[in-house]
């Protein structure tokens, strides 16, 4: 059954493009899911290339709201996080903020 869910887009295997794509994804933990997160803010605020369109595009609302995201994140897992996740966060936050002060200017 788990087969039959892994057909994609035009009918092939999840498995068959991978076989085909030879690159290793990183390790899933909050670090990357911040820093994937950041890295979709910094295209928001037309700071990095869209990688669907390799155009570089501000859209502030949504690089605030984002920005917001995260802070809500900062929030919701106080106490929770170790010393390097709540620094990665922390850090994140405070330069995403400046940047769109910056571009909102």
């Amino acid at each position: 059954m788990v087969a039959e869910n892994k057909a994609g887009l035009n009918g092939r295997r999840a498995d068959d493009a991978d076989s085909q794509h030879s690159y290793a994804l990183p390790k899933i933990d909050f670090s990357t899911f911040v820093l994937s997160i950041n890295s979709s803010s910094l295209v928001q605020l037309g700071l990095l290339e869209d990688p669907a369109s390799g155009q570089k595009t501000k859209n502030l609302p949504l690089a605030k709201q984002t920005i917001d995201l995260l802070a809500m994140l900062e929030e919701k897992t106080k106490g929770n996080l170790t010393s390097d996740e709540e620094n990665i966060l922390k850090n994140i936050l405070y330069e995403l903020r400046m940047l769109y002060v910056k571009e909102k200017g």
